[in-house]
C-alpha cells in the first residue's frame, strides 16, 4: 500500500505540531490556494458535496500518467471549506492515484482541526476527501 503524498504528510505534521491557537489561522491561509476554475470549465461534470454547508463542487481526474488532477469550486465566502480544498490541492499536487487513495479518512482529525473548528465543518472536509477518493477509485476500476 502506498503512503500518503509527502507534501500532504508535511502539512499534516505542521498542523499537528502547531499551538492550538494558531491552527485556525494556519488553516485559513490555505483558503487562497485553490485556483479559480479554468476558463471554459463549468460545474457540469463536477460533483456537489452536500455535507458542506456551502455550495461545494469537485472533480478528480486520473491522468494517463496515473497522477490525479483535482478541480474545486467553492465560494470565497466559505473560507474554511476553501481551506480544506486548498490543503488537498497543495498536498495532492502531482500525487499518484495510489497515494491519493492512501490518504487516511481521518486526515483532518490527525491535523488537530477537530479541536479548532466545529464537528460539522470537519465532517464537510472529510466528505470532500471521501468523494475525491471515490472518484479516483471509480476511474481505476
Amino acid at each position: 500500500m502506498a503512503d500518503m503524498p509527502a507534501r500532504l504528510a508535511e502539512i499534516v505534521d505542521e498542523f499537528a505540531a502547531a499551538p492550538r491557537d494558531l491552527v485556525l489561522e494556519m488553516l485559513l491561509e490555505y483558503a487562497d490556494v485553490i485556483p479559480p476554475l479554468p476558463d471554459g470549465a463549468a460545474r457540469e461534470g463536477m460533483e456537489q458535496v452536500p455535507e458542506c454547508q456551502t455550495a461545494f463542487f469537485l472533480r478528480a481526474r486520473v491522468t494517463p500518467e496515473g497522477t490525479v488532477e483535482t478541480l474545486f469550486d467553492c465560494p470565497p465566502e466559505a473560507p474554511t471549506t476553501r481551506a480544506f480544498a486548498g490543503i488537498l490541492a497543495d498536498g495532492l499536487a502531482g500525487a499518484s492515484a495510489e497515494e491519493v487513495l492512501a490518504v487516511p479518512d481521518d486526515l483532518y482529525q490527525r491535523m488537530g482541526l477537530a479541536q479548532a473548528i466545529s464537528p460539522l465543518r470537519v465532517r464537510g472536509g472529510t466528505a470532500i476527501l471521501g468523494r475525491l477518493k471515490r472518484q479516483v477509485r471509480e476511474q481505476l476500476d
